[in-house]
């Protein structure tokens, strides 16, 4: 199988990662969505990434959709997600507010190099708002990932969009503003597919 899109995306960097943790061989093609749609389009009409490509061919569409497939295949003893209760909803909801920021964060960075226009207020209010409260839930975790000794999809998902995030747009994202969430990716970041599996951002060009 292979995944389709480039490392600086946090969406993309996050399944990649997922597929090392689990141990599962893919081929990386490093397509552009600006540079690349046409290579992407038959794969997925949305034109979008992650796109991840089954061997048989299925082409798999964003990334909980994705990891979903992956949690199936490795199967309930290894998959980074509980299968049910109210642990999979924590871990879910976390999984959620990671990808709102990583939303806004990519969306803010879409309007500042594509549109040429001032930064809109509501956008980075809001950002910093989910900011606010995966800081707050993060400080009241005292285990090494968010949800004990295993790390999970929320650890990933936290990690990967708070670098994202810190490199778009980092006076909205000041370390010292949120030390819970910077030492959380610090760890997550020190492991090794994380060091493996990462690319300096590169905007598009306007």
């Amino acid at each position: 199988m292979f995944l389709i899109g480039q490392y600086d995306s946090p969406f993309v960097r996050r399944v990649a990662i997922a597929l090392r943790l689990y141990g599962l061989a893919f081929e990386h093609r490093p397509w552009s969505t600006f540079g690349d749609a046409d290579k992407i389009a038959p794969y997925n009409p949305l034109r979008r990434v992650p796109t991840l490509v089954l061997d048989d061919g299925e082409a798999l569409i964003e990334s909980m959709i994705i990891l979903d497939y992956l949690d199936d295949l490795v199967g309930e003893g290894k998959a980074m997600l509980p299968r049910s209760g109210a642990e999979r909803r924590k871990h879910l909801r976390i999984c959620a507010l990671a990808s709102g920021l990583g939303d806004k964060a990519v969306s803010l960075l879409y309007e500042r190099v594509l549109r040429k226009e001032q930064l809109a207020l509501w956008v980075e209010r809001c950002q910093a708002q989910i900011a606010d409260v995966l800081e707050a839930e993060r400080a009241k975790v005292t285990t090494p990932y968010w949800l004990g000794d295993r790390i999970g999809h929320a650890d990933v998902a936290v990690a990967c969009v708070v670098r994202f995030t810190q490199e778009a747009h980092l006076q909205l994202f000041e370390p010292s503003r949120y030390p819970a969430l910077s030492a959380h990716a610090d760890r997550c970041e020190a492991l090794a597919p994380f060091r493996e599996i990462v690319q300096p951002l590169a905007p598009p060009k306007g």
